[in-house]
């Protein structure tokens, strides 16, 4: 058990500084296939597990502000590089940006749920191709698209918790939509990393492919969805949103809200931030 003291946010701002000389901040690209009626939205973070910064958060939701004005697509794929899905966020900026109520109010609103919020609001079916780690923001990236595919060594969970914080509401209504309380109350109580197995169990994951089959049953889909008709695609999406319950702007007063971003005032935040950096194990009090 670790009782040192948490670091300062000047402290931990080094921290963060001297770690970004070593990495670059991530990517989010589109690539076109032969035909152009398919997209493919890559999560590129290298060495990191495509650990989602916030300049991908927002490089996500341009480019999918980008895709929905195209006529042309009838499916979007969202993948990673590099052996996994995505990571998480890329918690070593949070000492820059997530440390007061005010940041974190705008990273979940405005930088992690406008990007959310483009996938959801895509017009045509996206599909979120999982191979491999898919946890915390990479977790809620594959709930708010339209089909999960994953390979068997593909991994799940929102370990939030762990590190002092609770899920954002957005966030929190996309795995609520998809798993049920139940599940979703498990994914977050626990901190647990499901296995592949699990995950298709518990309805996260729409179809569990062996690790060699993973490339042609997403393939597959592709050639499925894309020969229905495409206005009759978005028209069931459209149709499907507006029943659905993700509207986590008309769930929430204006005070049930701000509510949300009090774990940034508490020192038990501080401590799981200052515990991630240095890889300790932090002593949580609720204070």
């Amino acid at each position: 058990m670790n009782d040192r003291q948490p670091a300062s946010p000047a402290a931990m701002r080094s921290r963060q500084n001297r770690g970004a000389s070593k990495a670059a901040a991530g990517r989010v690209w589109c690539s076109r296939a032969a035909g152009g009626h398919v997209a493919t939205v890559w999560l590129s973070h290298p060495g990191r597990l495509n650990a989602l910064s916030a300049g991908m958060w927002k490089a996500l939701a341009d480019v999918f502000n980008e895709i929905a004005a195209d006529e042309l697509l009838r499916a979007v794929v969202v993948r990673g590089e590099g052996g996994a899905f995505a990571s998480g966020a890329d918690i070593t900026e949070f000492a820059e940006l997530h440390s007061s109520r005010d940041q974190v109010r705008r990273y979940h609103d405005e930088i992690l749920g406008e990007g959310l919020r483009a996938v959801m609001n895509c017009p045509v079916p996206v599909i979120a191709a999982i191979d491999g780690p898919c946890v915390g923001g990479g977790l809620e990236i594959a709930t708010a698209c339209d089909l999960r595919i994953a390979s068997r060594r593909s991994s799940f969970g929102v370990p939030i918790g762990r590190i002092g914080f609770p899920i954002a509401p957005l966030e929190a209504a996309c795995v609520l939509e998809l798993v049920g309380r139940a599940n979703a109350l498990e994914l977050l109580l626990e901190g647990r990393i499901w296995p592949s197995e699990e995950a298709y169990a518990k309805g996260l994951i729409n179809r569990l492919v062996d690790d060699e089959d993973w490339e042609r049953e997403l393939e597959a889909t592709l050639q499925r969805v894309c020969s229905c008709a495409p206005h009759a695609s978005r028209r069931s999406k459209w149709i499907l949103r507006q029943l659905s319950g993700i509207d986590d702007r008309q769930k929430l007063s204006m005070g049930q809200r701000e509510s949300c971003w009090d774990f940034a005032d508490t020192s038990d935040y501080a401590k799981g931030l200052d515990a991630f950096l240095t890889k300790t194990r932090p002593q949580f009090k609720n204070d």
